[in-house]
């Protein structure tokens, strides 16, 4: 099997944005999570409360802590995605 050399990219224009990004929306996740952790901490039993659907509340939850960290996925691929694009574009006029 023939193997090629990694692609090799040009530099990285938004690394800070995407720091800055990604740093807080762990942030914002991390609060999410700490929710579910004290609840299961302070209040065990609310857990077993029915909420939506005939489900609990600890499945309900999970499920949002779930699809909450796909959307903030699916947010950040975008923003940063657009933010190449912007930082690139820039670069690219400054240099020409």
């Amino acid at each position: 099997m023939l193997h090629k050399p990694a692609h090799q990219e040009g530099p990285e224009h938004a690394v800070e944005f995407k720091t800055r990004l990604g740093v807080r929306m762990f942030i914002v996740y991390a609060i999410v999570y700490v929710g579910f952790v004290a609840v299961n901490v302070i209040r065990p039993a609310l857990m077993e409360r029915t909420v939506v659907f005939g489900l609990n509340l600890a499945v309900t939850y999970g499920f949002g802590l779930i699809i909450v960290a796909l959307i903030l996925a699916l947010v950040y691929n975008h923003s940063c995605g657009r933010e190449e694009g912007i930082q690139s574009r820039a670069a690219t006029e400054r240099e020409g």
